[in-house]
């Protein structure tokens, strides 16, 4: 297994030209993200708000209140919808978002935001991840610690629902599983190494996360390939 130090090597090499075009895919994936997510928190607000217990004296008079029920009604259409927009929108523009620093490492393809929208074999990707989503949060919870391992080892899932739509999309999960059977720790070491470049961006109001999401990504696509090209040496034996 190779270091760190080369994911990041890799990274930064495929990264050397094409730092705008990746920004700006990191940036665009971030608003499509809070524009999905944000309504949902906005009536969250609104909800406690009308939950305001120095008016309403009794849990039946809340109940009856016509603010609450207002913002009640607000709450769960905006609720449904994002749940949906998060299914049938975000998954698959996650799976495209990962593989465009993939691309970018494998390729040299710096065609980010054309990759950011690929909807290529969309159901194969919407199904693999929300099995994935399924999955993790039934490990989850037996304990937090068995779903978050689960989670490493699904972690490649996203890459081979992009390389292989002929797999299904149970089979490219235990894609994953067989390839992440001995590197979860070292993907989980190479999370770590990141820490500290995390602490910075903070220290910037988050603004450096533009720089560090893309410089992540990419070295976690590095990690990617050499998974897979381990998993190939040695068969691809399941």
């Amino acid at each position: 297994m190779k270091t760190n130090t080369f994911f990041k090597d890799s990274a930064l090499s495929a990264l050397r030209g094409n730092w705008g075009k990746a920004i700006l895919a990191v940036l665009v994936y971030f608003l499509i993200v809070l524009a999905i997510a944000g309504p949902a928190g906005y009536a969250s607000v609104m909800m406690q708000d009308a939950m305001d217990v120095s008016s309403i004296s009794s849990l039946s008079e809340l109940v009856q209140d016509p603010d609450y029920l207002a913002a009640q009604k607000t709450t769960n259409g905006v609720s449904g919808l994002t749940f949906l927009l998060e299914i049938f929108l975000l998954l698959p523009i996650g799976v495209a978002f990962l593989n465009v620093f993939r691309k970018l490492l494998v390729n040299g393809d710096n065609n980010t935001l054309g990759n950011l929208f690929d909807f290529s074999n969309y159901w194969h990707k919407v199904g693999g991840m929300l099995l994935v989503g399924i999955f993790t949060f039934m490990w989850t919870l037996l304990f937090i610690i068995p779903g978050i391992i689960k989670a490493f080892s699904y972690s490649m899932t996203p890459y081979i629902l992009d390389e292989n739509p002929e797999l299904g999309a149970s089979e490219a999960i235990h894609r994953s599983r067989m390839m992440m059977k001995t590197h979860k720790f070292d993907l989980f070491w190479l999370y770590l190494s990141f820490i500290g470049w995390g602490l910075l961006c903070i220290l910037t109001c988050g603004i450096g996360f533009l720089w560090l999401a893309p410089y992540f990504q990419t070295a976690k696509a590095a990690f990617y390939e050499e998974v897979k090209a381990d998993y190939e040496l040695n068969g691809g034996l399941d």
